[in-house]
């Protein structure tokens, strides 16, 4: 038996790194999983797994998601994991910036759990696990202005849910990663201007002495996922390897 049989799980940002990891999870745990992304080419690839259906899904799109609920009858539990890693202080942050970022980090789960959430409140249960960061109202970081911003406000988000519809069977809560390893954070180093001095100043913040793996972060998902976590809501749950100690 698997710690999550019989549950419907829909998620989004499935197609590489921490979103890859927990539709894995998921499947292996028995989860009939729904798995969503833009990047149509990576997703595919998790067709290979028993229990893994593939949805090419623009997450900012209300007609893309519109169209999807139709699809999907019921949903025990929403995985809201797509994001996007923005650079710079408020002086650096051009307006574009500012909204492209708060659209995909924040709007884009105002629009999942708003379209989805009714079906929720239909069977009177649901669960529902957002991505924020350690990076966020937790802690501040250098050059993180609008993502810190964008990930404080998911934390908001996540509590406000919870108490809306604790009375209604419907559980709300947040991840905050710290510095994962996962190719959004190989990209971003590679694409300084100083690759090996981007990966030190990486790994200086490490205070356990190395990045977290995206399975790490994929078993909170699952634990998180399962009945095991039935008594928790409304909270914000870190895995930074003590950054934010």
């Amino acid at each position: 038996m698997g710690r999550l049989d019989g549950k419907v799980i829909l998620m989004s940002a499935a197609a590489q790194g921490i979103g890859r990891a927990t539709a894995i999870a998921f499947a292996k745990e028995g989860a009939k999983v729904i798995a969503t992304d833009i990047n149509e080419s990576k997703l595919r690839e998790l067709e290979a797994y028993p229990g893994i259906q593939v949805r090419v899904l623009d997450v900012t799109n209300k007609e893309q998601i519109e169209k999807l609920a139709k699809e999907v009858m019921r949903i025990d539990v929403l995985c809201n994991i797509a994001g996007f890693v923005s650079t710079g202080t408020i002086l650096e942050c051009e307006e574009k910036d500012w909204d492209f970022t708060m659209n995909v980090n924040v709007r884009s789960m105002y629009l999942m759990i708003k379209t989805f959430l009714p079906k929720m409140l239909a069977e009177k249960s649901g669960n529902i696990i957002n991505m924020s960061s350690v990076v966020s109202s937790i802690k501040g970081a250098v050059k993180r202005c609008v993502y810190g911003t964008s990930k404080a406000a998911v934390i908001g988000l996540t509590k406000s849910i919870a108490s809306d519809f604790i009375g209604e069977g419907i559980r709300c809560n947040c991840i905050c990663p710290g510095t994962i390893d996962t190719p959004s954070l190989q990209e971003r180093i590679q694409g300084s201007p100083d690759p090996e001095q981007a990966l030190k100043d990486f790994m200086a913040r490490q205070r356990i002495g190395r990045f977290g793996t995206a399975e790490e972060v994929a078993h909170l998902f699952v634990y998180l996922a399962s009945d095991e976590s039935a008594f928790m809501t409304g909270r914000e749950y870190i895995i930074d390897g003590g950054w934010s100690m």
